[in-house]
């Protein structure tokens, strides 16, 4: 075995290799075999070296500035205050309601909308700047209007927040690192 992974197996139909701040994780429908697993990551093996590297030395920053349970509470309790005012004041913009709100200390989700209209948030979020929490906030509301991210659900997002695009590049380049930063054990 050339890399180190994590599989998880369900219903899904296709394979699926993804760089988390856990790691390497491949996502398997159950019924395929170890042989088959290992076949498709070798395949990916481009793929893998020109982004691992990148992800385990943004890991180890994280890492290096872990978060301790205390100021993980202090960051739900600051999401509490300052998300939900942020989802109020564009839902009217957007012409959508929303159910509760919860904070969350999500591995690898910023944050989801439910077919009920319950709005999901990291609580790392309050480490990244406030355009980064009003583009993931618009994001998710936007899912009121388009429970996919198809080109109509893209242009509701840019439609109320124009620069959408820079601000989920931010997340994107630096995610991982605000992830890692969740205490160990989490």
């Amino acid at each position: 075995m050339k890399y180190e992974y994590k599989i998880i197996r369900s219903d899904r139909k296709t394979l699926a290799i993804q760089i988390t701040p856990e790691g390497l994780v491949v996502r398997a429908p159950r019924y395929m075999s170890a042989a088959e697993i290992e076949k498709n990551v070798n395949a990916h093996a481009e793929w893998i070296d020109k982004h691992l590297p990148k992800a385990e030395r943004t890991r180890e920053a994280g890492r290096a500035n872990r978060l301790t349970v205390q100021e993980l509470n202090a960051l739900a309790e600051q999401a509490l205050q300052y998300i939900p005012a942020r989802a109020a004041f564009y839902a009217p913009k957007m012409g959508v309601t929303y159910g509760r709100i919860a904070i969350r200390n999500q591995h690898t989700r910023w944050g989801s909308c439910s077919s009920k209209g319950n709005l999901n948030f990291n609580c790392l979020l309050m480490l990244a700047p406030k355009e980064v929490i009003d583009s993931v906030v618009v994001h998710e509301l936007a899912h009121r209007k388009e429970m996919n991210h198809s080109p109509r659900f893209y242009a509701v997002v840019r439609s109320v927040f124009p620069e959408y695009d820079r601000w989920h590049g931010w997340l994107k380049a630096h995610g991982a690192e605000l992830l890692a930063r969740l205490p160990e054990g989490y």
